[in-house]
């Protein structure tokens, strides 16, 4: 956090922030890994439940036939979920040691719900996938490992879990490692940190395991409380998207003052900076700044901030205050997706494109392939994406947006496709212009 920021936040009486941050992670796996037992685990043992909370899962686990607490319950809420034994929706946790605080995301293990796991790890700083010891690398894996790669999630935890139903034997855990390491890199994912454990037993999740004295490197919880956070947003150009247009009667009651109010996306702003409104490319300068209802010099991501400017332009919602370097205005969209409805996406459909706060009217020009996830390869797709695909599309909008490549800013670089009928959610694209869309040959 840069000095003008320290201040802003001492001169505003904001509280001071915890050692290390807000870390956020996601975990992911496939059915049956252990993942809402893990998150159970980090809970309980970093004594992150409530007693009551722990009373209601002893009790419902003891309707079970259990003895013991069922961990998993602390996440699995729905009661679909604790029927089925597993996982559907993304369940958020919150919890804090001293040296961090943490958001995790606990996304779905089965197939079907794929789509529910973009949306658990589209924010995440760290991403935990779980391999069973006794299964290995599996398809949904490699699949998890495929989004986690297209989302540019940071950092990557390879969790083998179960190592007590193997007998703690490390060289299940190598060959583990090696062939997800393999794999991983063809699909662009590489550096993945491999922690053997027991979510159920508790070994190396928060306490060092005594039945793996083969194993030197931290526990998760270690792991997760030194991890180093991802890029400060504010070190990035302005992205100021607008939600809202506020117009309110000045101090003297003579004249309406326009405020332009959302949530930056990346960036510093303070008052006397010069802004260009995209993807119109009109200019003015900052006059005043309101965040949290008061009055202030500075404002910087992830804040929700009102702006006032010197100059009396047009601006409307789904517009973007810029500076530094600013995206171009374009029309034409090279993405990847992944397709999270039933129905598939096919070339020349009609959608709407999301991208911040604007909506606007596009067409699918082409899709130019599909991921398989089995071999690392991009194929050629005559037929369209089906549900949770992951493949390269071409796009058309209405008008143009200021967007920037996904790489460069992950939230001005990603959008939505939605169903101009119903309404549903179709896709989540990354923008990412300098990718070569061909399929593999």
């Amino acid at each position: 956090m840069s000095t003008d920021i320290a201040r802003a936040r001492q001169r505003a009486g904001a509280a001071p922030r915890r050692s290390g941050g807000l870390l956020r992670l996601a975990t992911c796996g496939s059915v049956d890994d252990g993942k809402s037992t893990l998150v159970g685990r980090l809970l309980y043992d970093t004594k992150s439940v409530l007693a009551d909370q722990l009373a209601a899962i002893e009790e419902a686990s003891r309707r079970r036939g259990q003895d013991d607490p069922d961990l998993a319950l602390l996440t699995d809420g729905l009661r679909a979920e604790r029927e089925q034994g597993i996982t559907i929706d993304v369940a958020y946790r919150y919890f804090a040691t001293p040296r961090r605080r943490f958001i995790l995301a606990d996304t779905p293990g089965h197939v079907q719900y794929t789509r529910n796991m973009v949306t658990g790890a589209s924010t995440a700083d760290l991403a935990v996938i779980l391999v069973d010891a006794r299964k290995g690398v599996v398809e949904q894996t490699m699949r998890h490992a495929a989004i986690t790669a297209l989302l540019r999630v940071p950092h990557v935890v390879l969790a083998v879990n179960k190592m007590d139903a193997v007998a703690y034997d490390e060289s299940v855990f190598t060959a583990i490692v090696d062939e997800f390491t393999a794999r991983a890199g063809e699909l662009g994912l590489n550096g993945a940190v491999a922690i053997p454990m027991s979510a159920l037993a508790g070994d190396n999740v928060v306490e060092p395991s005594s039945a793996m004295d083969w194993y030197t490197g931290d526990t998760l919880l270690a792991h997760l409380e030194h991890v180093p956070l991802g890029a400060d947003p504010t070190g990035k150009p302005l992205r100021l998207p607008v939600q809202y247009v506020i117009r309110q009667p000045s101090g003297d009651r003579r004249t309406v003052e326009r405020w332009l109010a959302g949530q930056l996306a990346s960036g510093l702003l303070r008052v006397g900076d010069p802004v260009v409104v995209q993807p119109a490319g009109a200019t003015s300068t900052v006059v005043a700044l309101s965040v949290l209802g008061r009055e202030s010099d500075i404002a910087w991501a992830p804040q929700s901030v009102a702006v006032r400017l010197a100059d009396d332009i047009d601006v409307a919602r789904g517009e973007v205050l810029t500076a530094g370097a600013a995206p171009r205005p374009q029309r034409r969209l090279t993405a990847t997706v992944c397709h999270l409805d039933d129905r598939p996406l096919r070339a020349g459909q009609r959608v709407l494109l999301k991208h911040t706060t604007r909506t606007v009217p596009a067409l699918v020009e082409s899709v130019t392939y599909r991921t398989d996830i089995a071999v690392a390869r991009r194929l050629p797709c005559q037929d369209g994406l089906a549900g949770n695909d992951i493949g390269g599309v071409r796009i058309l909008t209405a008008e143009p947006l200021a967007v920037d490549d996904y790489a460069d800013n992950r939230r001005t670089g990603s959008f939505l496709l939605i169903d101009p009928q119903d309404g549903a959610t179709l896709s989540a694209g990354m923008v990412d212009a300098g990718a070569d869309h061909q399929p593999d040959h």
